[in-house]
């Protein structure tokens, strides 16, 4: 089963347009919206598992100019 999860991104001033076309050009990323509150985007990924998660994470999301913190929230439970 697919892992998947949220990541919660808060990016630098003028820069959320620039970081959410970045995201959707990634693989595994399937939506990517831009929200009100602390954090400007939240971005849906889905891969293989765990470590291709946080290798997308740690090696494409974190490098994207424009983004000044991430939050990772895993999915715990598929909906039914």
């Amino acid at each position: 089963m697919p892992t998947k999860a949220y990541i919660l991104i808060e990016t630098a001033v003028g820069k959320t347009k620039d970081v959410s076309s970045a995201l959707i050009a990634l693989n595994d990323v399937v939506n990517v919206d831009a929200v009100t509150g602390p954090y400007d985007i939240i971005a849906i990924v889905s891969s293989n598992d765990l470590t291709a998660v946080g290798e997308l994470v740690t090696t494409d999301i974190h490098t994207i100019q424009g983004i000044v913190r991430t939050v990772t929230c895993l999915q715990l439970v598929p909906s039914t």
